[in-house]
């Protein structure tokens, strides 16, 4: 990535979900066992009527406030999420009024999943190299837990809502070769997927009957469902083979990285790609113990979180990586 992320700022709801609240819920759940693979203590809840879209206001209005940044200046919107408020319009449409942003502002939706921070900044990097923006500002918004089943005690544990603001602009400056790098299987397309709902299966045409899933959960189709088995292992291949290519095609070696931050899926797949890759403990960024597994929100949530500690600083070289829905993956390095 040559142009630069200006700054970064985030949303969260202000319901929290504890583990204690989820034992006190599913007696039999075996917590323990669960934190230690999530790494999870608690996460977000947005509101009965809250949606993704209003997170992500809240996310730019905190990272206008926050920064000193004209909205004046934002010559692009883009909203990643796999929610919204509405099948159609565009979210990013009612974003553009809503944040009171110039009608010379253009405004694009990027459904994407956990890979879709990646994709929000290759989009956003296109629309500045190609001179057609200098300010473009990056959402992802996840309301994933208005899509679990209340009975799904598993996703429950795993999954937060969350939504971060980013701001990308012209770096004149930069020396750095950077390029993106993506894939795709689709074939795994129904390991992650909320079934019912759109075209495929319309709500009208097909009934919501209740599916008894893996251990124990309770889901319909039109509920978010994930397989764990098949997305840990293929998390925990594809990323390692992400993370060779990026340093390979930058013809850098993994010395040269100062942090590592992939999709903050849970602690023991980040784990299992650290050992993997050799990336040592304190180069990897691990941001989920108190948020969850917030999706397309995760990467730049994660960002946010180590600048504040203090971790993460200007000039530091940071490769990012997204994994999971679709099956789809996607890299880059940048200069923080």
């Amino acid at each position: 990535m040559q142009n630069k992320i200006g700054s970064v700022s985030y949303y969260l709801p202000q319901t929290v979900l504890t583990n204690d609240d989820l034992k006190n819920e599913f007696p039999d759940l075996k917590i323990k066992e669960l934190t230690r693979l999530t790494g999870v203590f608690s996460r977000h809840i947005s509101g009965d009527d809250e949606t993704s879209v209003d997170m992500a206001l809240n996310a730019a209005e905190n990272l206008f406030s926050e920064n000193n940044i004209n909205r004046n200046d934002i010559d692009f919107v883009l909203f990643c999420s796999a929610g919204g408020d509405y099948i159609t319009p565009p979210s990013a449409c009612i974003i553009q009024d809503k944040l009171g942003l110039s009608q010379n502002c253009g405004a694009l939706d990027i459904n994407q999943g956990c890979t879709g921070f990646i994709y929000s900044l290759f989009v956003a990097e296109g629309l500045i190299s190609t001179g057609n923006a200098k300010n473009v500002l990056v959402l992802n918004s996840e309301a994933v837990t208005k899509t679990i089943n209340k009975n799904d005690k598993t996703n429950r544990a795993i999954f937060g809502d969350a939504a971060a603001a980013t701001i990308i602009t012209k770096n004149e400056k930069s020396t750095f070769d950077s390029k993106f790098i993506f894939g795709t299987d689709g074939s795994k397309f129904d390991r992650i997927i909320i079934k019912y709902g759109r075209e495929r299966y319309p709500l009208s045409r097909f009934t919501q009957n209740n599916t008894d899933g893996e251990n124990g959960n309770t889901r319909n189709y039109a509920n978010f469902y994930m397989n764990g088995t098949d997305v840990f292992n293929f998390s925990i291949q594809k990323a390692p083979q992400l993370v060779n290519a990026l340093l390979q095609s930058h013809n850098i070696s993994k010395e040269d990285i100062d942090f590592f931050i992939f999709h903050q899926a849970n602690a023991i797949i980040l784990e299992t790609i650290a050992r993997k890759t050799g990336i040592p403990n304190e180069k990897l960024i691990v941001e989920l113990g108190n948020t969850g597994n917030t999706i397309s929100a995760s990467i730049p949530l994660a960002l946010k979180k180590s600048l504040e500690k203090g971790v993460i600083k200007r000039g530091d070289k940071i490769l990012l990586a997204g994994f999971g829905v679709g099956f789809s993956w996607g890299g880059t390095i940048l200069e923080f």
